[in-house]
């Protein structure tokens, strides 16, 4: 058990004041209302003393008690209770079993000789029910055997209210509203004197000690209970606080939040209400009076008078985090709420839990300071200042006044230990993150982060670089201090990005690609300056860094054109710009044609012919000598092919004469703005695929088919090429390639003997592209039915299923007629009326002679309306059909 000093002892009234010479007078009890002290002695006087309270320098407290009078009850026997009532201007004093009502100040008894007889004990009810405020309450214990009786008590007279009988003898009794508590022989019970209900609580032994009961607050009593404790008990007879553990001798107790106080006669112990732990022991020997009035606490032996004085609560919270008793502080603060006005007790509270932070920080425990910092809303600044260098050269903050704890800074609080130095910034870090974007950052929140930016720093932490590619708040010129100190010179660059100084950050990345200076935080630091780049809103940044850019890896660094969004392409980089720009690079030209003849679809004639000629370049250096079907394709030449196939803008006289001289072309490529018309020499070069592709653009369909079949001996290239050339053309254009095919392969040449055999499986294949009539006339007269069965089976099975097809739309039209030539017989077989007062149905207007148009509905119209009707479909009709 921890001591805590809560009171201290101070005398009121010495034994001289009391009782003179008198050795054998003693003091039997007290009473005190205000300034006003009662004592009532043994040989039946009552002593008033006006008692004065002074504070002296030290902030202890003295007490100065001035005898008003004294004077004697007239009985023989000594004077049992006081009891005050203000209201009344009234002392009620139990002597020989009689309660006398005498003056407050003239201690006179009433005139009317008004008293209450037959009494052993009696109090005061505190929370009456009569609600008449010229009156008291006051149950008495009768000298009747086991009888309660209740009076009314005015001003010269009493009157009794009620009279109730208890199981057993009462020995002590207390009152709150209409309900009393009582010490009977065996046990304490709740009695509602109104209703006659009692409610037994507990077991209690009377002869083996004095019976304690005591009114603690509204509906709520306090006990003495076996086995030395302290037991609380409501009206409803339950108990809604744990019991406090005192003396088994108790002979009297009292209450001053949050303290139980209890005496013995040995001792006077405090206990604390809120964590039922004795706090305080103050030796007294001999006391036999123990009693509180309106929070002042008086003390008695039988020969002087004592007050226990209550330090404040605010000193003894401050002397617990002094002994860094932490929860027993928080537990008193948080118990003297009900003493303090609701404003200032938050401000001390959150004071106390500020100061409570800082001792479980300076211990360690770091998880209790986290939670006392945020539930006291401490301004993070108080910790950050203990971080030598952490808050802003710029900051204005100042520390709390008076100090919340007693460090000057880190190292003196660690006492150097590196180990534990660590762990404090680390506990930082992690409070810092986690408050900068809450409420407790609110107004400096650049001093926070500007703070964790350094912590990070300082610690290589993966944080860093979060903090700074988000919203901060960190001071550029702190930071910057710091991170060039500490060598982060890609985080700095960040931090300039942030700050909006992109050529600043460039500048600091290029050095640290180039090796002028060391930070090896990004391995793929290039690769970030052009995605940055490519970001970057600001043209002349990125003409600034495009050589460097292209210089280190030009087919990475074309991206910083390509990948740009289209708009922006549009409205800030001219492509002949970036083209002209990119002839000192020709991988990235390439890449850059790719994009915009590719991914932008540019329908403009130089990129597609330009990038075919960077094709056909490469091509052509790759691959000098060359030729043939079974000649390995590159990945540029099949990308060179799909161009070809699929462009349209290109120039393809210009391509097919490129094998020719092909230096003088690509110095001339600049100048290029008329078609050439020379002639193929492509297939010179090695490229027949490429000059049949290009033979096809110019509808050289046969000269094309030729390179295939007779230079390639490539068939199924030549059946895909007449697929391609025909696709998303009529069928009649497929099928005269495929007749042109099957002349070529029929027709004067290279005789090989694959191309009989060519012809026919192409024919027996797709039979369906033929007119079977002209392949006829075109086959040798050597080769056999059998040999073209598929093919002749098909062609049959076609010019049948042809011939059905036609007769059914045959007998189909002729159904057709028959039917209008019904309509028209049904029509003509009707008579038309017709007047000078029939209008036309089209124009409104009358017939002026004989002469109309009938419409199937019956209708009639001029026949110059119906004439302007088929010549403007866009007239009203009176009807589907004429």
């Amino acid at each position: 058990m921890m001591s805590t000093k809560a009171f201290t002892l101070v005398p009121a009234v010495e034994r001289e004041q009391l009782m003179g010479d008198g050795e054998r007078v003693s003091l039997e009890c007290v009473e005190c209302c205000g300034r006003n002290l009662y004592l009532g002695t043994s040989d039946c006087f009552v002593y008033h003393f006006l008692l004065e309270e002074k504070t002296v320098p030290g902030g202890s407290a003295t007490f100065t008690a001035t005898k008003q009078l004294h004077r004697h009850l007239g009985f023989k026997k000594p004077v049992n209770e006081l009891r005050a009532a203000s209201a009344l201007y009234r002392l009620l004093a139990l002597c020989d079993g009689s309660i006398t009502l005498v003056h407050m100040l003239s201690l006179e008894p009433v005139p009317s000789g008004a008293r209450i007889k037959g009494a052993t004990a009696f109090a005061l009810n505190e929370n009456p029910v009569s609600g008449d405020p010229f009156c008291v309450e006051v149950c008495i214990i009768s000298v009747k055997r086991r009888t309660i009786q209740v009076f009314l008590v005015y001003e010269d007279r009493v009157q009794i209210v009620r009279e109730l009988s208890t199981p057993e003898q009462p020995l002590a009794v207390a009152v709150d509203g209409h309900f009393l508590c009582l010490a009977l022989t065996t046990q304490y019970i709740i009695l509602n004197y109104s209703t006659g209900v009692a409610q037994d609580l507990f077991p209690f032994c009377s002869e083996e000690k004095r019976p304690i009961v005591k009114r603690i607050g509204r509906q709520e009593f306090l006990l003495a209970g076996p086995g030395g404790l302290g037991m609380f008990a409501t009206v409803a007879g339950v108990s809604q606080r744990a019991p406090v553990h005192w003396s088994e001798n108790v002979v009297g107790a009292a209450v001053c939040f949050p303290y139980v106080i209890a005496l013995d006669s040995e001792f006077i112990t405090v206990h604390s209400m809120l964590d039922q732990q004795q706090k305080q022991t103050l030796p007294f020997k001999e006391g036999h009076i123990l009693q509180d009035f309106e929070g002042r606490v008086i003390v008695a032996t039988s020969k002087g008078v004592y007050v226990l004085v209550p330090l404040p609560l605010e000193k003894q919270i401050q002397d617990l985090l002094a002994s860094r008793r932490v929860e027993e502080a928080l537990v008193l603060a948080k118990g003297a709420r009900r003493n303090i006005p609701k404003e200032k007790f938050q401000v001390m509270y959150r004071r106390i839990l500020q100061q409570a932070g800082f001792i479980q920080f300076a211990q360690l425990q770091f998880l209790e300071a986290k939670e006392l910092f945020r539930s006291g809303q401490l301004d993070v600044r108080e910790l950050i200042s203990l971080y030598p260098f952490l808050l802003p050269t710029s900051s204005s903050f100042t520390r709390s006044h008076p100090p919340l704890h007693e460090f000057a800074d880190l190292n003196q609080l660690t006492q150097g230990d590196q180990e534990k130095v660590a762990r404090c910034k680390h506990f930082l870090m992690s409070y810092l993150n986690e408050v900068r974007s809450t409420e407790v950052a609110n107004g400096y929140k650049e001093d926070v982060d500007t703070a964790l930016l350094k912590l990070y720093t300082e610690a290589d932490h993966d944080s860093l670089l979060d903090l700074l590619v988000t919203e901060n708040f960190c001071l550029l010129a702190d930071s910057a201090a710091w991170l060039e100190k500490h060598k982060k010179y890609f985080a700095l660059g960040l931090l300039y990005h942030y700050n909006h100084q992109d050529a600043a950050a460039v500048q600091l990345w290029v050095r640290i690609v180039n090796g002028d200076i060391h930070d090896c935080t990004r391995s793929d630091l290039y690769e970030y300056v052009v995605d940055f780049l490519t970001d970057s809103l600001d043209p002349d940044l990125v003409w600034q860094y495009a050589d460097w850019v292209l210089q280190k890896n030009p087919e990475v660094g074309v991206q910083v054109f390509t990948k740009r969004p289209v708009d922006e392409q549009e409205s800030r980089f001219n492509p002949d710009d970036i083209i002209s720009c990119l002839k000192k690079y020709p991988q990235a030209l390439v890449k850059y044609l790719e994009h915009l003849v590719m991914d932008r679809r540019l329908q403009k004639e130089e990129y597609h012919t330009h990038l075919a000629v960077l094709y056909l370049d490469e091509v052509l250096q790759q691959r000098p000598s060359a030729s043939g079907k079974d000649a390995d394709v590159t990945e540029t030449q099949a990308k060179l092919r799909r161009l070809l196939q699929k462009s349209d803008l290109y120039r393809v006289h210009f391509l097919l004469v490129a094998a020719l001289d092909w230096h003088r072309l690509a110095r001339a490529l600049p100048f290029l703005t008329s078609r050439s018309h020379l002639t193929d020499r492509t297939r010179g070069a090695g490229l027949p695929v490429e000059s049949a592709i290009l033979h096809g653009k110019l509808e050289q369909h046969e000269e094309a088919l030729r390179i295939l079949v007779h230079e390639l001996a490539d068939f199924p290239a030549a059946e895909d090429y007449c697929l391609w050339c025909s696709e998303g053309r009529a069928p009649p254009y497929r099928q005269r390639l495929f007749h042109l095919l099957l002349a070529v392969y029929l027709g004067p040449g290279p005789s090989a003997p694959e191309l009989p055999v060519a012809a026919a499986d192409l024919l027996n294949r797709r039979a369906a592209e033929f007119d079977a009539a002209r392949v006829l006339q075109l086959l040798p007269g050597s080769w056999s039915v059998q040999l073209l069965c598929p093919f002749l089976t098909g062609a049959v099975r076609d010019s049948v299923h042809a011939r059905r097809t036609t007769q059914v739309a045959v007998g189909l039209a002729r159904s057709e007629n028959l039917i209008y030539k019904y309509d028209k017989m049904k029509l003509k077989g009707s008579s038309v009326r017709l007047s000078d007062k029939k209008l036309c149905q089209m124009c409104q207007n009358p017939f002026c002679e004989p002469v109309f148009v009938r419409y199937p509905n019956g209708g009639l119209v001029h026949t110059h309306c119906a004439a302007r009707r088929h010549t403007k479909p866009s007239s009203p009709s009176p009807g589907a059909r004429t």
